[in-house]
């Protein structure tokens, strides 16, 4: 008797549901009053195609598949590394999806934002890098309509709908921030300061 073939799957480690490295409110605080506070400049020049983003990270997996699979609960995989069962939940609204299509992965700052405050004057390399970065609270799978009206908004003109995440969700801008040496404008750094004292 022939022997059966099944499908290759590849089951993802235990769900971290949130990115890692997002500091404690204290070091947030911290991290916030040591930005440059200066206005945003260069939005005229911003090109999404600037920030090489979802690149492969390893075998067939790219940037979004590796946060899907991240962030998700009870992922299986493909043998292309795309989700072929799961569920994901999304912070910034509390929902909860099975299906992969209705997840965005959301740039934390988002690229738009990110330029005009300094990432104008950076590489091609260093924006790759930024785009798909695993490393640090940048990269949310988050529902897809959410992430669409969110858009290239900073949380002076957008905050998640779900009052409950908006502590986190400020460590988190912070951070990606403070680590890539980003300006805030007066108006988001005002903004993150009221999320703040939700925490």
């Amino acid at each position: 008797m022939a022997a059966v073939v099944l499908p290759v799957t590849i089951v993802a480690t235990p769900a971290q549901a949130t990115p890692p490295n997002i500091p404690s409110y204290s070091t947030a605080v911290s991290r916030l009053n040591s930005l440059t506070v200066a206005a945003e400049s260069h939005q005229s020049t911003y090109d999404r195609d600037l920030f090489p983003h979802w690149i492969t990270i390893t075998g067939s997996c790219n940037t979004r598949e590796q946060v899907l699979k991240r962030d998700g609960s009870n992922v299986v995989v493909n043998s292309s590394c795309y989700p072929t069962s799961g569920s994901w939940y999304s912070p910034y609204d509390g929902a909860t999806w099975t299906d992969p299509a209705d997840v965005d992965i959301d740039h934390m700052v988002p690229l738009a934002e990110a330029w005009s405050s300094g990432a104008w004057a950076w590489s091609t390399s260093q924006r790759q890098a930024y785009a798909n970065d695993l490393g640090g609270p940048e990269l949310w799978a988050v529902t897809d309509n959410v992430n669409q009206s969110k858009g290239d908004q900073d949380p002076a003109t957008w905050q998640p709908p779900r009052a409950a995440f908006r502590c986190t969700y400020a460590r988190a801008w912070i951070q990606v921030k403070w680590y890539y040496k980003l300006s805030v404008d007066s108006a988001e750094k005002s903004a993150l300061n009221g999320m703040l004292s939700t925490c």
